[in-house]
């Protein structure tokens, strides 16, 4: 298929169960990344295996599931290309975690499907916004929520990856 043909397929967002064989794959995908990110910028060097087992263990998605949560899952064409879980912090507030876009589908909209689905499943959990928390040098995550209308606020929890936290209003909430 010709990259032009590749780009005009459609992307098809939907919830998988966590420990289903793609979205486990995909949220390995993303632990290893975000440590590599992390161990490159603060120790010149990428995450063992150890480390990623030991991230998979300390921050589970099972809460990804319902009847508070939900997994989902990106596809472009035949495709597993990312995934973004949505958990509810309370009866009105949900949270985004563990957005994801594996780098061979980025600058092709995938990641504001997969957010524009997410927010879609908040709103269907019955949430009135949506926070999130990300590292400052995940910087394109960063742009992306700034770009969809999330605002920076104060920290709401303290783990002590998290740097930057943001909200959004969302339109259909309660």
């Amino acid at each position: 298929m010709s990259d032009a043909a590749t780009l005009r397929l459609p992307w098809a967002v939907s919830a998988e169960p966590v420990g289903s064989p793609d979205a486990a794959a995909l949220l390995r995908d993303y632990y290893t990344e975000v440590a590599d990110r992390y161990f490159v910028l603060h120790e010149d060097r990428r995450s063992t295996a150890a480390e990623i087992e030991e991230g998979l263990a300390e921050y589970p998605s099972a809460d990804l599931a319902p009847p508070g949560g939900v997994l989902l899952v990106a596809r472009h064409g035949e495709d597993v290309a990312g995934c973004a879980g949505v958990r509810l912090l309370d009866a009105r507030t949900a949270e985004l975690k563990q957005m994801f876009l594996r780098a061979a589908w980025r600058g092709r909209g995938g990641a504001g499907a997969l957010l524009r689905a997410a927010e879609t499943a908040a709103v269907r959990l019955g949430a009135e916004r949506m926070r999130l928390d990300t590292r400052r040098d995940l910087v394109e995550a960063v742009a992306l929520y700034r770009r969809h209308g999330f605002e920076e606020i104060e920290p709401y929890h303290d783990d002590p990856y998290a740097e930057i936290f943001f909200e959004k209003r969302l339109a259909g909430g309660r």
